[in-house]
């Protein structure tokens, strides 16, 4: 909203980075989404990409795209991982793009106020806490992962998945 509100679209190149930037960051979000119900369950990952045959005109034959032919099956799965896994790659990329643009147009200031009236200097004071930060939370991490790698295992996540049977905690009333 303040972007539009103060005119941002009109550096056109870092505003439709942008705009690819956070279609980027939904997509990678939706597949992460139905990720999960697609391992519990077909019905579940078709009904919820079936959400995309509202959109008018080419709806159905982007639901048939996503799921790679008629019904979801595992190689709907695998598509929908290997965008979850390859799409934050893109998001880095695109970021570093979206700076190099906010690099040479600058970010919009509207209210006039000098940029540099509450700059502190930043190397002494961020630097070391967060260095210090890092190597605690590293420490913590390896010494769990070392001494009791168990810890935060959870028996039920060794249970192979049958997404041929919807489960029945996500079952609808009107389905059984």
């Amino acid at each position: 909203g303040r972007g539009i509100y103060y005119g941002s679209y009109l550096n056109k190149e870092t505003w439709n980075i942008g705009v690819i930037l956070l279609l980027t960051l939904m997509a990678t979000a939706f597949v992460g989404y139905v990720l999960p119900w697609g391992q519990m369950s077909f019905w579940g990952a078709t009904v919820i990409t079936n959400l995309f045959s509202a959109i008018p005109y080419i709806g159905q034959t982007l639901v048939e795209w996503a799921w790679g032919g008629f019904s979801v099956d595992n190689p709907t799965l695998t598509r929908f991982f290997a965008l979850h896994f390859l799409l934050p790659f893109a998001i880095v990329g695109l970021t570093l793009v979206h700076l190099t643009f906010l690099h040479d147009t600058g970010s919009n200031n509207p209210t006039g106020v000098p940029s540099d009236c509450d700059k502190i200097p930043f190397h002494p004071y961020y630097t070391v806490k967060d260095i210090l930060g890092f190597a605690l939370m590293i420490s913590l991490l390896v010494s769990m992962a070392l001494f009791s790698p168990n810890l935060l295992g959870d028996p039920e996540n060794f249970t192979p998945a049958n997404p041929l049977v919807t489960p029945p905690h996500i079952k609808p009333e009107w389905y059984f």
